[in-house]
C-alpha cells in the first residue's frame, strides 16, 4: 500500500470523537470578506484565471447546519491519512521556502468551528509538502521525488499523465509514519490562526512524485500552547490534504524547475486520496495571471472542524 486510502471512502489524551468535520465552501465572497486583497478577491477578468471550478452545492449525502448569520457549514468525509513524512510542529513561521526554487505560492487558510461557523483563534495549522521535484525535507533519501534534474536538454511538453503501476519508490507500506532521515526542514511550517481564524504561508507550488497528484498536507491542532520548542499540548482536530486543479498543474509543468522533472505524474482524477468533491474535499481556490503562473499563485480555502473531535490521520 501507499499513501492512498480505500476508495470507499498537544497532551492530555483527548476523548475520541468520530464525527466528521464540516466546512464552508470558500467562494469569492468568503475570500473578499477575509480582506485578502484585490488580486485574490477579483474575478477572472483582465487575464486572471481561476483554477478551481468546484460547486458550492453539497452532495446529496451531506447534511448542513446554519449559523446565526446564515452561513452554512457542510459535513465532509475528507479526513485523510497523515502520510509517511510528517514531522511534529517545530517551525513556527510564515515563510517556509528556505530558498527552494519554484513558483511563489501564497497559501491562505481559515479555520472555523463546524457547528457554529465561528472562526477558531489560536489554532496551530501545520502544512508540509514536497519541493518542485517531488522531494520532502527530512526524507530526501527515501521520498519518491524526481531526484536530481537530468543533464542535457530538458524534456519538452508536459510530463506523462498515465497512472503509474506499482507502489511509489521509497514509500513505506501502508503510508505509515517514517522517521526522518535528515535534518532539513524546508517547505514545513506552523502558524497560529488570528482572531478571525486566518493563517497565511509563503511557500512554493508543489511538484509531483510517483503515485500521487500535486497536494499539500495539513493538520489543525487546538488546545495547546506555544513553547520554546514549538506548539505543544492539545489535540489534532483535522488531518487533511489540499489539492490543485489540473489546469494549474499543467501550467506549472511548463516552467522551470518543474519542466525538468521526468517523474510520472498522477492526475487529480487518478489520485487515490482526493475525494472528488471540490472545495469540500480540499480543492484549493487558486488565482494567478493567465500565462504568467511563474509570477505567483494565491491559494485559499476555509477548513471547518469539530474542536472536540480528534482526527490525527489514524481514525480512517
Amino acid at each position: 500500500m501507499t499513501e492512498q486510502q480505500s476508495s470507499n471512502g498537544l497532551e492530555p489524551q483527548p476523548q475520541r470523537d468520530m464525527t466528521r468535520r464540516r466546512v464552508v465552501v470558500a467562494g469569492g465572497a468568503a475570500v473578499a470578506a477575509a480582506g485578502l486583497g484585490a488580486a485574490v478577491a477579483t474575478t477572472a477578468s483582465a487575464g486572471e484565471t481561476s483554477a478551481s471550478t468546484s460547486s458550492a452545492t453539497p452532495s446529496a449525502s451531506a447534511s448542513s447546519a446554519s449559523s446565526p448569520s446564515g452561513e452554512v457549514c457542510y459535513r465532509l468525509t475528507s479526513e485523510t491519512t497523515e502520510g509517511p513524512y510528517y514531522i511534529d510542529a517545530d517551525k513556527i513561521r510564515k515563510d517556509i521556502t528556505e530558498g527552494k526554487e519554484g513558483i511563489p505560492l501564497t497559501l491562505r487558510l481559515k479555520v472555523i468551528d463546524s457547528d457554529s461557523c465561528k472562526p477558531v483563534a489560536k489554532a496551530a495549522v501545520d502544512i508540509w509538502h514536497c519541493d518542485a521535484l517531488g522531494l520532502y525535507s527530512g526524507y530526501e533519501s527515501s521520498s519518491s521525488g524526481g531526484g536530481t534534474p537530468p543533464t542535457g536538454t530538458p524534456p519538452t511538453g508536459t510530463p506523462p499523465t498515465d497512472a503509474p503501476t506499482g507502489a511509489p519508490t521509497g514509500a513505506p507500506p501502508g503510508g505509515g509514519h517514517q522517521e526522518p532521515t535528515d535534518d532539513k526542514r524546508y517547505l514545513r511550517g506552523t502558524q497560529l490562526t488570528d482572531r478571525h481564524g486566518f493563517v497565511e504561508f509563503t511557500t512554493v507550488f508543489p511538484g509531483w512524485y510517483r503515485g500521487r497528484c500535486v497536494h499539500i498536507h495539513t493538520k489543525v491542532h487546538i488546545g495547546g500552547k506555544l513553547t520554546d520548542d514549538g506548539y505543544e499540548g492539545g489535540h489534532t482536530c483535522h488531518t487533511g490534504q489540499l489539492f490543485f486543479a489540473e489546469e494549474a498543474v499543467l501550467d506549472s509543468a511548463k516552467v522551470a524547475p518543474y519542466n525538468t522533472s521526468t517523474t510520472e505524474r498522477t492526475t487529480l482524477d487518478e489520485d487515490g486520496i482526493y475525494p472528488g468533491n471540490g472545495a469540500q474535499g480540499g480543492l484549493l481556490k487558486l488565482r494567478y495571471r493567465k500565462g504568467k503562473i511563474e509570477k505567483g499563485v494565491v491559494g485559499s480555502l476555509t477548513l471547518g472542524g469539530d474542536p472536540e473531535a480528534t482526527h490525527d490521520g489514524t481514525d480512517l
